[in-house]
Parts: C-alpha cells; structure tokens; sequence
C-alpha cells in the first residue's frame, strides 16, 4: 500500500558549513521570500520611466560612474525628490525625474576601490616609473552620506570631508562653511547634525546649534558641542533609531541622548566587538537598526547590540571581496519586514550578490542580483535601487525580474531510514496557489543518492500540479523547484506518495 511521506522544509536558507548541515533546510535559491511559512517569489522590478519631448524614456544616472549612494525626500510642498551620488559627482531630480548635476564647487572625488596607482605609497618606494604594488590598504573610497534636512539636502563623503546643502533652489549644492572637516554626518530626531569624525579626529564628533547649521561654535546661548568618544574604534556611520542617535564605529556602537542644555547630549556604549564593515550598511528599521560587520551582522534593540545568529555566515563572509567590502550598502524594506544587504563576491569589484533578513519570523534570505545603490519606499511608492550601469529600477513592482528565474534548492532529505529504498510515485502540495499564466509556473528537478557520498541520479523536471506523477527512487534527495519569471505564485510544504522497495 502506498504511504505519505511529509516534506515541511523550515522557512529561510541555511548554508552554513558543509552540505550535511544544511540536511532538511533550503540551501541555495534567488528572489524568493517566505511569509507565514509559504514560500512565494520576491517583488519583481521595471525601469523607472519619465516623459521627455514626448516619449517615455528610462531614468538614467547621467556620466559614466557608477552610483555610490540615492536618497529620497518630500518638499514642503508635497514635490518628490531624489539625489544619486558617484564617485565625483552628485545629481538630484524633481518631479521631472531629470537628474541635473548639483555637485559642489571645489567638490574632491575619492578613490572608487584600493589605490593601485601613482601616489599610493610614500615617495622612493618601488620604481620610479612604475605603478606602485598593492599593499592590503584601501585609500578611502567615495563614501557618501546623503539625508535631508527639512527639505534641503545634505551630503558629504569620507574623501572630500565638507558638508554640502542644496536648498531646492540654486543651480549647485553649497558648502556649509561653519562646518567642521567631516567623515560623514546624521541629522538627529532633534534637528541636530553631527559631524562624524570631526576636525580630522575619528573618534570626535560635533553638532550645530539646534536648528542651525551655520552655528557649530559651543557658546552659552547656543547648543552646540562636540564630544571625542571613548573608543579604539573610528566612527563610521549613524542613524535616528527611537528617541535616540545610533553611532557606530569600526569596534563598537554608542548611542547619544538629548538631555537638553547644558550638557546637550549624553554618549554611553551600548555595544562592543560589533564594528561595521561599510559605513553604507547601517540601516534603520521599525524596530532598532541593524548593519554588516567584517564576520557578521549585528541588530541594536532600542537597549543593546546583539550578534544576529545568521545561517547563511559561511556563504555570505567566505565569498566576499574583502578589498571592496566598504562598497557594501543595505536599504530597508519595510513592507516585507526585511532588511537587504548588498555585497561584492569574490572576484567581483561591485556589488552583484544580495543576504536579506526577514527580522520578524527570523530567518535569511541569500541571492544574486546587481545593485550599487537605492533608497527604500517612502518618497516613492516603491524602493528605488540601481543598477551599476546606472539604470534606476522600481523594485516590489509585478513579478518580473529581467528574465531570471526564481529557484531554491534544499539540502540532502532523507527519505527512509536503515537500508530500505524508497520509490516515490506522486507529490501533492500542503498549498499552491498558481499564476494564471497558461503554463504552470513551478517545475520539479529531483537528485538522489543510496548513500551520502554515493553517485548522485537526476530525475525530473517534472511540472508541478497537484498531485504531480513522479518516478524516483533512492535515500536522500536534494529537491530543486525553479519558477517561470514573472508568474505570481505560493508553494507551501510538500508530501510524497511513496513504497518502500528492496535493499541496495
């Protein structure tokens, strides 16, 4: 008589360590999220379009650089704007969605990856008139800072170290003069901006005067300030997180309370051994903030820092490009309670890989996809990432993903215990929900093995219906479900209809 076999493979990827720890979990995939235990493809994406002489035409960042940084804001007015930074310029767009060139005058362009070349090393080193060999040592990379104040915007980068505003209004952004030499900087909840790495010092930070930015010289009728934290570490980055300023170093975190004159602001540590490997991938999320270290990612609570327990570390931190890692950035996606990270591979100068954390249900989602900058949704209906050729796309969009095909593949199940084979003739589906497409979304591909090291065969692909006909025998299998691009579609656990044959 035939028997069921049931198959409920626990949401998110575990790809950690050897094949045999990922047995029973999802170990590879691309563009798929979980949600309430089912598994569903991620929001797809379409080119953001604006109207020129006529015809619909792509937005598209202007030159030849790749993108550094976009963020996007609301005017007084209720007018949509968006700025994207590259290595040596910045562009901003309004309603028209045209991306004019704002960048500062005096504007000095970092080093987009490791200094090679002239001028790396100090002078009589290697051969005069030769390109300098590399040592390990990043120069510092075009690291923007980009927020809004009100509805002007701020930006700066750790290379140039000046403080820059565009009110909306004049052709070019403008050097914010009273401001000190800056690494990067966070607009507090109390319409302060701090200075991070102030006055050349990577421990040191300063604020203007409440609601001013051209006073930042502390005297008694103002509130402005400046601190040197108590650290080893270099400030790297921070964000507004609830009532209170997340500061994050290359060592540890600290957050800053507004307690009012004449103090301003308190500093306490709130995490230690939690330093951030690129200033880009501290985000901030409903509940805290979360970022990318050198060997891990940490979360901060609203309380303290905690190491995210992550199982897909191995995958993520054993193929990533050490020397360009600083190009790392996350955006936030609130609407699916994730927060994405994207990375540069090994062998990969740019950012072509993706680790997500869904923050609510707890597990990882892993990928590959191209994306050097973007902003979440909130001035626009949906996120805004970019593509390293420079295309804008509009993400959580349809189900269409530029032809790639959603997929996750599991680790080795095991199908029967002792020495007894197992034939499996059907599988029926707890949920699936497919696409009104007239061809079936989702297809089947099945490996087996007698053993755990023994000679893997390859079944399928079959179509999946419910119940889908199946012919496959064996003691572990790896089950590989790939979907058609652009079809909408939910699949829950999974159960085989099965016999038990011979032995081995």
């Amino acid at each position: 008589m035939p028997e069921y076999l049931p198959i409920n493979i626990p949401p998110g990827f575990r790809r950690h360590g050897v094949e045999m720890e990922s047995a029973g979990r999802w170990r590879d995939g691309n563009l798929v999220r979980w949600e309430e235990g089912s598994v569903r493809p991620v929001g797809g994406w379409a080119t953001l379009k604006r109207e020129t002489a006529g015809e619909i035409v792509d937005v598209v960042v202007p030159g030849a650089e790749i993108p550094r940084g976009a963020h996007s804001w609301i005017s007084n007015g209720g007018a949509k704007y968006l700025a994207v930074a590259t290595t040596s310029f910045l562009y901003a767009a309004g309603v028209d969605l045209i991306l004019g060139d704002i960048t500062p005058v005096g504007f000095t362009a970092g080093s987009v990856g490791e200094n090679l070349g002239y001028g790396g090393k100090k002078y009589g080193r290697s051969v005069y008139g030769t390109e300098r060999t590399s040592d390990g040592i990043a120069a510092p990379k075009a690291v923007w800072s980009l927020d809004n104040w009100g509805e002007f915007l701020m930006a700066c980068t750790s290379g140039d170290r000046t403080l820059y505003v565009w009110d909306l209004i004049t052709a070019l952004a403008e050097e914010i003069v009273a401001a000190p030499p800056l690494t990067g900087f966070v607009i507090t909840a109390e319409r302060f901006v701090m200075a991070l790495g102030a006055d050349n010092n990577p421990r040191k930070i300063a604020w203007c005067d409440r609601e001013d930015y051209n006073v930042w010289t502390p005297a008694a009728i103002n509130e402005a300030g400046d601190i040197e934290l108590v650290t080893n570490g270099t400030l790297q980055a921070g964000c507004r997180v609830r009532g209170r300023t997340l500061l994050v170093t290359t060592l540890d975190a600290h957050v800053a309370t507004y307690q009012g004159p004449p103090i301003v602001y308190g500093f306490q540590r709130v995490g230690l051994g939690c330093g951030i490997a690129a200033p880009r991938s501290l985000v901030a999320a409903q509940f805290g903030a979360f970022w990318m270290g050198n060997n891990g990612f940490f979360g901060y609570d609203g309380s303290t820092v905690t190491e995210l327990p992550c199982e897909v570390l191995d995958h993520v931190f054993l193929n990533i490009n050490r020397q360009e890692i600083r190009k790392a950035w996350g955006v936030s996606n609130e609407a699916s309670h994730e927060v994405w990270w994207f990375y540069p591979s090994a062998g990969s100068l740019e950012c072509d890989k993706y680790v997500a954390f869904d923050y609510e249900e707890g597990h990882w989602l892993i990928g590959t996809i191209d994306r050097s900058a973007g902003t979440e949704a909130g001035a626009y209906v949906d996120p805004l990432w970019i593509q390293s050729d420079r295309v804008i796309y509009r993400h959580e969009n349809g189900y269409e993903h530029s032809g790639v095909k959603p997929f996750l593949e599991s680790g080795p199940i095991n199908l029967a215990n002792g020495d007894e084979i197992m034939y499996a003739t059907s599988i029926m589906q707890d949920e699936l929900l497919l696409s009104t497409l007239a061809t079936a979304p989702l297809t089947l591909d099945v490996t087996t093995r007698y053993y755990p090291d023994g000679t893997p065969f390859a079944w399928g692909p079959y179509t999946l219906g419910n119940p889908t006909d199946v012919r496959f025998s064996g003691r572990q299998a790896l089950l590989k479900v790939t979907a058609e691009d652009g079809a909408p579609w939910r699949l829950g656990g999974v159960k085989l209809e099965y016999e038990f044959g011979g032995r081995r």
